[in-house]
């Protein structure tokens, strides 16, 4: 009598799919279309079979892995929701019985309008992008580390990358050799430089050996290069300074820096030195959220750390008008609903109709945005919103298609 497999054993969030109609019999590397909802996603390397499925609209990674490593990666990953860092969102993972052989899946929501860094690389027409990479790869190490997180991997392949405002933002997707200490040490933290750089290095040399780099790119200088950016953020979040008792503005300016890096401030931390002559000061920084929070908390939009900047630029713009029109000073929430309802949803709903779906609607938003001060810089006066959109569909959203970071 043939031996009846055991039902997989899935442990799913709620708010998701159940994921019961997928071919749990079968390794995930036979899965075919006509049995699971399966869509090709480019990715880079993998140790492990990597599939994606469609279900109620949404993308999902599903990632088969040796028993028990799935549940590890997934309470890591909600660790690292819980810290809010930049990661997939984890969705779940299945103990699967095949034979004698236990292995398990994780299953993690896709990040929507991501790329991946190959993409990056081979494109000729996004030279620019790379060089956003880089920063967006240091940052990511920086508010991985500096939250206790060692990530033992990072790796190009191992990150995707999604548009913020013209630039990129990093997300971590592979947690598999992940640790967290508190805090993390500086051995471990040269550690994962060195790590980086290696790991970097070869990358890069496999996309020139395959022909899909040009033949003078700088290699073996790029992970230098990131970790060259990751110690200037680093020293600017974590160094002390010391000032005369007549310089406090110069804390001001201090936070200021800071929250212009996306970084939110809990607490100044201060010492007199000298005899009271000057004082040593630190701020302890909470995270890289900053102009993300504040437009959630008076929009309730979910944006990128520089999206929600740009964002909040135009508020702020919106506040002050409002503020010599009345004159009187305008609270910032009471800029902000008029600003969401009378700028930003009209707006947005002329873009999404044009474009049709393919980007991120605050992206687009954002991109018009830059569009508008070109315009407006060109003309030497302000040109408004309704002639930045008009040329806007009219001159730019018809050469984004081929030519932009097209969102997966």
């Amino acid at each position: 009598m043939a031996e009846v497999p055991l039902a997989p054993l899935l442990v799913i969030r709620p708010g998701y799919p159940d994921f019961l109609d997928l071919p749990w019999h079968l390794p995930l590397s036979d899965w075919q279309a006509q049995q699971a909802p399966v869509e090709e996603i480019p990715i880079g390397l993998s140790r492990h079979p990597v599939i994606f499925v469609r279900e109620q609209n949404q993308l999902y990674a599903l990632k088969e892995l040796p028993e028990q490593l799935a549940e590890q990666e997934y309470q890591l990953l909600r660790r690292l929701e819980e810290l809010d860092l930049p990661a997939v969102t984890p969705v779940g993972h299945v103990r699967l019985q095949r034979g004698p052989e236990t292995v398990s899946v994780l299953i993690t929501r896709y990040l929507d309008y991501s790329v991946p860094y190959r993409l990056l690389f081979v494109q000729p027409d996004l030279d620019t992008y790379r060089e956003h990479l880089l920063d967006a790869m240091a940052s990511l190490l920086v508010q991985l580390h500096f939250s206790g997180v060692f990530w033992g991997d990072c790796s190009l392949s191992n990150a995707l990358f999604r548009q913020d405002a013209g630039w990129l933002q990093a997300y971590l997707v592979d947690a598999e050799t992940s640790e967290i200490h508190e805090p993390l040490s500086e051995g471990l933290r040269h550690h994962e430089l060195d790590l980086m750089e290696e790991n970097i290095s070869g990358t890069l040399a496999d996309l020139a050996a395959a022909r899909e780099l040009p033949a003078d790119f700088p290699i073996f200088e790029t992970g230098s290069s990131i970790r060259e950016r990751y110690e200037r953020l680093w020293h600017e979040i974590n160094h002390s300074e010391k000032i005369g008792a007549d310089q406090k503005y110069r804390i001001q300016e201090r936070i200021r820096k800071l929250n212009e890096l996306g970084f939110s401030v809990d607490e100044v931390l201060l010492r007199p030195v000298d005899g009271g002559n000057h004082l040593q000061f630190r701020v302890m920084v909470t995270d890289r959220h900053f102009h993300k929070n504040l437009l959630q908390n008076l929009t309730g939009l979910d944006a990128e750390e520089l999206q929600a900047r740009r964002l909040i630029n135009e508020i702020q713009e919106m506040r002050a008008g409002l503020s010599q029109q009345q004159n009187r000073s305008m609270p910032l929430s009471v800029a902000a609903g008029q600003w969401f309802s009378e700028t930003y949803r009209p707006l947005l709903e002329r873009l999404e109709t044009a474009e049709k779906g393919a980007s991120s609607p605050l992206e687009l938003y954002c991109l018009m945005l830059e569009h508008k001060w070109y315009l407006s810089e060109a003309a030497s006066q302000d040109v408004g919103h309704q002639k930045a959109l008009d040329d806007f569909i009219a001159q730019v959203l018809p050469k984004r298609t081929g030519s932009s970071v097209e969102p997966v």
